[in-house]
């Protein structure tokens, strides 16, 4: 009589239980290749059957796709099926940029990614010149930085933050994985010349534009 009970009882829990671990990293794996954003393994789970474990998943994916033409790679604390680095040059048709960063817009880009996180007061310290609303406003379109939280310091300024698509264009886990000087120097995003903020004193930029409205951008 007993086992009569439970056997619609084993039956019920039965049908939520999550499928295969195989299936799941197939799930995992179709998502990812349709999506072109990086996805959190939360956002994973929400769109998969009750009781899946996407980190898991992941884990096993990751391992499948090690020495693949392209890698699932973690940006940030998102997760993206991208092209292995050692193939980027195949894309290079591909990922040419049509509008050119200036150089004021590549030194903040850097002082941020390095220095975060930065007011634009600390920027111009380290440029030496005035970073122009045009410049930020630029980057801020781009989508590869972002405001970040006050400094508690007088006037409570506002800082920068390098964003989720930065290191994804970059191809990079998180902002420690920067390049050195001399590899940036050999990409050709920068140039040979003494680094930013070790110049005898301010110099005259003449992509910056003019102070003039600079200080609306960070109004309260």
């Amino acid at each position: 009589m007993r086992n009569v009970t439970e056997a619609p009882e084993d039956q019920e829990e039965s049908l939520f239980e999550a499928p295969p671990m195989a299936e799941q990293e197939r799930m995992v794996e179709a998502i990812l290749f349709a999506t072109t954003e990086p996805i959190t393994t939360r956002e994973l789970e929400a769109r998969m059957p009750h009781g899946c474990d996407a980190a898991e998943a992941l884990v096993y994916l990751r391992k499948r796709y090690e020495g693949r033409g392209v890698q699932v790679m973690k940006v940030g604390d998102a997760w993206a099926i991208r092209t292995a680095a050692d193939l980027g040059f195949l894309m290079q048709k591909e990922t040419v940029e049509t509008r050119k960063l200036s150089r004021a817009a590549i030194e903040t880009l850097a002082i941020i990614a390095y220095h975060q996180p930065v007011t634009r007061a600390e920027i111009e310290e380290i440029r030496g010149v005035s970073v122009s609303r045009g410049t930020v406003d630029q980057l801020l379109e781009l989508e590869w930085i972002r405001f970040g939280r006050r400094k508690m310091t007088p006037g409570r300024p506002v800082t920068f933050v390098v964003t989720q698509s930065f290191l994804d264009h970059f191809g990079l886990e998180n902002a420690r994985d920067l390049p050195g000087l001399k590899e940036l120097r050999a990409a050709g995003l920068l140039e040979n010349r003494p680094p930013p903020g070790t110049l005898p004193g301010p110099e005259t930029d003449p992509e910056d534009e003019s102070e003039e409205g600079q200080s609306e951008l960070f109004e309260d």
